[in-house]
């Protein structure tokens, strides 16, 4: 084996180039004269050249010794030899075959470092490694780089950029309180660098504006995440994760004019009271023994029926499977994930157990929807109350599509619909719950107002809902407090431009944090208390029209299932506070609930909410 060290200039002492040459040399004795043939110039001593002959190279099983001079010229080499097991200098003119030769006090592992072949080998993987990932850092040396009038932001690390903030954070768990946090150093429009993803990170209800608004269509694409678009909209068929384009833009006026319709709200009207008439009679028989309730579990499991009768229909025998994927992938799709941080790399891709993972639980998804549709064959008709499963099938028929709707593309899009109907909704319904137990004052006025209105009643029906007042104020705070995503699906800018002065490069991945937004005491009087009566004097809704209260993002990509998801939330909320006087366990007092987050795309309790329910039997007036 000989390692040569090379440099572009002799006198230039910054890269350094390593060629190795592998050989396997047959073993042979050495001539009596070998030592004549063999000189050695990496020894120096004193700063002086000295001649050192050693013998040929010896067996191959020979332990590797290399020898590195670090003060010769850049053009010297530097030598690996093969040293035997009892001393790799055989005696010359006398000299003892101890490694010492004929030079007197000359010491030859002073001069050497020993490697194994496996470690070399690793060392210079791992160069290549590191070369590939500094190589976007370097370019940004060029003067058009240095050019830009970037947002301020914390300093910056070669590889991994502003990573070790987010985690060295005492927040590093949750991701929207770590940008949280390093906002209020940096102000509200900050740049980071993620890996070797630009990031742009939103703060402010101004910057939003620009940004959602101002800006809409330069700030209109989805990044794309290799854990979400590549995996999870199956290369951009979907509708959340989906690039914009004329396909998506298509897919939207489906879903906001045949999926997500008022009249199609309310077609699901039956479904909803059926599920929550059953959630009611659910807990009522385990409230008899006295142990205390999961709601958090309870509440998940009303909205995810729900939203599977909506969508698939009164039968889906796979409905735990199917939700058990859902969930697995959602869970995976959060964090700091080496392929979506270093997106040009093939190498983090291929490292990342993330990606293999995705792919498992998001065919096993998609085989479980195509069975369903399968089932449902040719759909001639449609009328009020056929499932979403039946719409599109209808669309992909007789809508005249400019673009054909595929069955790739409806199981893309019944998995976007189930993303985003299920776990927004219900760990909104969670938080809200929390609050109120949190805040006895605002659970006895909303809990009066529900049994006023609905005096009488075994049970409640949508029809009496819109005469509440206090519980969609109450809901309102909850989206304020726990926006359902706190940190809006990432953006992608299309092309450079200006925000708030600033230059934001094409490319730049766009996060909004409407967890921030949504406690700036520059906005709201006392954020950080749950206080419903702040939006009865005012007009402030969140149909992205007020950028201080955007929970459902704003723009073009706003949340088209808004109606869906609070009528889903109305209901339930309602029959819980109608039929249940609660407690908490464990003789908890209010004040003491724990309310710590959890990570995640959408940001729910950490720990379960478990409370005693005692039924109330509403009196016959």
């Amino acid at each position: 084996m000989v390692m040569k060290l090379t440099r572009g200039d002799k006198d230039v002492d910054t890269s350094v180039v390593v060629v190795v040459m592998v050989a396997v040399v047959a073993p042979q004795q050495p001539t009596p004269d070998a030592w004549r043939r063999r000189p050695d110039l990496s020894l120096l001593r004193a700063g002086v050249h000295r001649r050192r002959h050693v013998p040929c190279l010896g067996p191959v099983e020979a332990a590797t010794t290399l020898r590195l001079d670090v003060t010769q010229p850049a053009n010297d080499v530097a030598r690996v030899g093969h040293e035997r097991q009892n001393g790799w200098l055989k005696r010359r003119r006398g000299g003892r075959g101890d490694g010492r030769g004929g030079v007197e006090g000359m010491r030859w592992n002073d001069y050497r470092m020993e490697f194994t072949f496996p470690l070399l080998a690793f060392f210079l993987i791992l160069s290549c490694i590191f070369v590939k990932l500094i190589s976007p850092y370097i370019s940004q040396l060029r003067p058009k780089r240095a050019a830009l009038r970037l947002p301020p932001g914390p300093w910056q690390l070669p590889v991994v950029g502003s990573l070790h903030h987010l985690l060295l954070s005492r927040f590093r768990d949750t991701t929207h309180l770590a940008i949280t946090e390093l906002s209020r150093n940096y102000g509200p429009l900050m740049f980071l660098r993620l890996g070797a993803v630009p990031t742009l990170v939103v703060s402010s209800a101004e910057a939003a504006r620009e940004v959602m608004k101002t800006h809409d269509n330069l700030f209109c694409d989805r990044y794309p995440k290799a854990t979400t678009n590549i995996v999870t909209s199956s290369g951009g068929l979907g509708i959340v994760f989906s690039p914009y384009n004329e396909r998506w833009r298509e897919s939207r006026k489906i879903c906001v004019l045949e999926l997500f319709s008022q009249r199609r709200v309310l077609s699901f009207r039956t479904i909803r009271e059926e599920e929550v008439a059953r959630l009611i009679h659910s807990i009522s028989n385990e409230s008899s023994g006295g142990l205390p309730i999961n709601v958090t579990e309870k509440i998940s499991r009303v909205v995810s029926d729900t939203i599977v009768r909506a969508v698939i229909g009164e039968q889906c025998k796979q409905q735990d499977e199917l939700m058990y994927y859902i969930k697995k992938s959602l869970e995976l799709s959060v964090g700091l994930n080496l392929a979506d941080l270093y997106p040009s790399s093939r190498l983090m891709r291929l490292l990342s157990t993330t990606i293999r993972d995705l792919v498992k639980y998001h065919r096993n998804i998609t085989n479980i929807i195509k069975s369903i549709i399968y089932e449902r064959g040719v759909v001639s008709s449609i009328k009020e109350g056929d499932d979403l499963v039946s719409v599109l099938l209808w669309v992909q028929k007789n809508g005249g599509l400019k673009f054909p709707l595929t069955m790739e593309h409806i199981t893309t899009t019944i998995f976007d619909i189930f993303v985003a109907g299920t776990d927004t909704s219900s760990t909104t319904l969670e938080w809200a719950m929390s609050e109120l137990m949190k805040n006895p004052r605002v659970l006895h006025k909303a809990q009066s107002e529900v049994r006023n209105t609905f005096m009488g009643k075994d049970k409640l029906d949508e029809e009496d809902i819109t005469k509440l007042n206090y519980l969609p104020l109450v809901i309102k705070e909850t989206l304020r407090l726990h926006p359902p995503v706190p940190v809006l699906i990432p953006r992608m800018c299309r092309e450079a431009c200006q925000v708030m002065g600033y230059d934001i490069p094409k490319g730049c991945m766009v996060m909004v944090n409407v967890w921030a937004i949504g406690r700036d005491n520059k906005y709201w009087d006392d954020p950080s208390v749950f206080k419903p009566e702040r939006f009865e004097s005012n007009n402030i809704d969140f149909k992205g029209t007020n950028f201080e209260y955007i929970p459902f993002g704003a723009g073009r990509r706003m949340c088209p299932g808004i109606m869906l998801g609070l009528a889903n939330m109305e209901l339930a909320l309602a029959s819980l506070l109608y039929h249940f006087d609660w407690e908490l366990s464990g003789g908890i007092r209010p004040e003491d609930l724990d309310m710590t987050e959890a990570s995640g795309i959408t940001v729910k309790r950490k720990v379960n909410l478990m409370l005693h329910a005692k039924p109330y039997i509403p009196s016959k007036c």
